[in-house]
């Protein structure tokens, strides 16, 4: 029997991304006209840690839609309750490290004990140099009911800042996702 060839060293994930998974830009609108909400853009700029725009990042939204309900595809009750939104979206960053989708802003969700959390989007992270994707929230700066909500509450007061998107003048918001350093974006371990 021939001795067994060990073990080999991790390999970095990417950067492929752009082939197969982000060829459909149409995954950067959640909506169609007649889906019930407020409607948003939604612009994520992924930075590394020296602050330069990482340009062939995946990024996943999953949220829920205006009434707080998520949208489950195995659920076909789910679907008929928010016509025209899927609650889903998935796009490559550009060379300046941002890709904008179209949204709603989504409803309050339920905890599994009833309480209400602020409106949030959630996020998955793809990129080069990580062996496993990174889960984060978005917030919008200036919700009232941010001060309630049970996950922000568990995240260190100084950090929170780094999970809210702001108003841009343009009427959209913007979140950057901090990969590394002073301003790193707080991640998930789920």
């Amino acid at each position: 029997m021939a001795p067994s060839p060990g073990l080999t060293p991790s390999q970095t994930v990417g950067p492929f991304f752009h082939r197969g998974l982000a060829d459909n830009a149409a995954l950067g609108c959640l909506t169609r006209p007649d889906t019930k909400g407020e409607r948003v853009g939604l612009r994520i700029r992924v930075l590394d840690g020296d602050g330069v725009p990482v340009n062939d990042a995946l990024v996943e939204l999953w949220q829920a839609d205006a009434d707080g309900q998520y949208v489950r595809p195995a659920d076909p009750s789910s679907i008929l309750s928010a016509p025209g939104f899927c609650g889903f979206g998935r796009l490559a960053t550009d060379a300046d490290g941002v890709c904008a989708f179209e949204t709603i802003r989504p409803g309050r969700v339920a905890t599994s004990d009833g309480q209400l959390q602020a409106s949030h989007v959630n996020v998955c992270l793809f990129a080069r140099g990580l062996l496993r994707q990174l889960y984060t929230r978005i917030y919008f700066a200036g919700d009232p009911d941010l001060a309630a909500d049970v996950v922000l509450a568990g995240v260190a007061e100084e950090r929170r800042g780094t999970l809210l998107a702001r108003a841009s003048d343009d009427g959209s918001w913007m979140f950057d996702v901090c990969l590394q350093g002073e301003n790193e974006t707080v991640f998930f371990d789920i």
